[in-house]
């Protein structure tokens, strides 16, 4: 937690320092050209004061970049607050995870991208407390050939997110949904 607070007060401070360089650098390249020996030396500070600006404004570019992949890298280990927080390249790569797993028919790969508790609508099922009794179901019982095709023909490369998270399915109603749980991504439902 004191990390964080760190991190968001450099942050607040590179914004404020940031926009106090950029309206001083703005005031420092107005023309006021005056006649006489101060029209001189006030061009000199001005040149100087603009080399100064756009050395200044280098670094902070550099700091604000990796202040932005920091705080990203911080995001991802301190989980995320809810779907919206999630990134399509985030949701699109765990996709990519779940189709592997359901391709592959590998039940332990699709436990370990899965939140329990967990939603299996399975004739008798409905909720499966533990990843014990998620294994126990066993692969050719979860693994059904509808919700393998609609897995398979699902477009993960334009998620929305939503309340509910993610859905990976061919439109029908076979689909494995997924969204943040404990900060993480997780499925968090499957349905026949």
């Amino acid at each position: 937690m004191e990390k964080k607070m760190k991190r968001a007060v450099v942050l607040v401070l590179s914004f404020a320092l940031t926009g106090a360089v950029l309206t001083g650098c703005g005031e420092s390249r107005q023309d006021t050209k005056k006649d006489g020996p101060e029209s001189t030396v006030q061009e000199t500070q001005q040149d100087s004061s603009s080399n100064m600006c756009e050395e200044i404004q280098q670094d902070i570019g550099v700091d604000e970049a990796e202040t932005e992949e920091s705080e990203k890298n911080d995001q991802i280990a301190a989980g995320y607050e809810d779907n919206f927080a999630v990134d399509s390249k985030t949701a699109k790569e765990f996709a990519g995870k779940v189709k592997a797993a359901a391709a592959d028919k590998d039940l332990e790969a699709l436990a370990d991208l899965t939140a329990f508790p967990v939603y299996v609508g399975l004739p008798g099922v409905d909720v499966v407390e533990t990843r014990e009794d998620f294994l126990k179901l066993g692969a050719e019982t979860v693994f059904t050939e509808e919700l393998l095709k609609s897995v398979e023909m699902a477009d993960i490369d334009n998620f929305e997110p939503s309340m509910a998270g993610f859905s990976i399915s061919d439109g029908g109603s076979a689909n494995i949904n997924f969204g943040v749980a404990d900060g993480v991504l997780a499925i968090n439902g499957i349905n026949y």
